[in-house]
């Protein structure tokens, strides 16, 4: 399929497919007249992709664990482990800061209902 096709069944801007294949993220055959084609396994690739960077991956660290996930060996598993488990502990300390900030945001709207309240207690009486 071309670029457009992927585009469109991905949800992702060509512009973005384009950026992914510079950053080695994403391949494609090209054709004689250097049209980019692209398979059908590219479109779950592409997903992997949009997960990752929304999981706030780096394009790098994105490089550096597909390899794991698209022609696994050891050397690659072991690399790629080392960086996944990096990505998780930050990933777990942002949930953990995003917990706190929702409790936080809890808590202020607590105190706010409770302040309404009193001001249309004070207004009626």
């Amino acid at each position: 399929m071309r670029i457009g096709e992927l585009a469109s069944r991905t949800g992702v801007s060509v512009r973005s497919l384009r950026y992914y294949e510079e950053q080695g993220l994403l391949a494609s055959t090209r054709s004689a007249s250097g049209q980019r084609h692209y398979t059908t396994g590219e479109i779950d690739r592409v997903a992997l992709i949009q997960r990752l960077y929304a999981a706030g991956l780096s394009s790098r660290t994105i490089a550096e664990l597909l390899p794991c996930v698209h022609s696994p060996s050891a050397e690659n598993s072991d690399a790629a482990m080392e960086r996944m488990e990096l990505e998780r502990d930050r990933l777990s300390a942002h949930i953990a800061d995003l917990i706190r900030t929702r409790d936080t945001l809890d808590e202020l709207m607590v105190i706010n209902r409770a302040h309404r309240e009193s001001l249309q207690m004070a207004h009626s009486h």
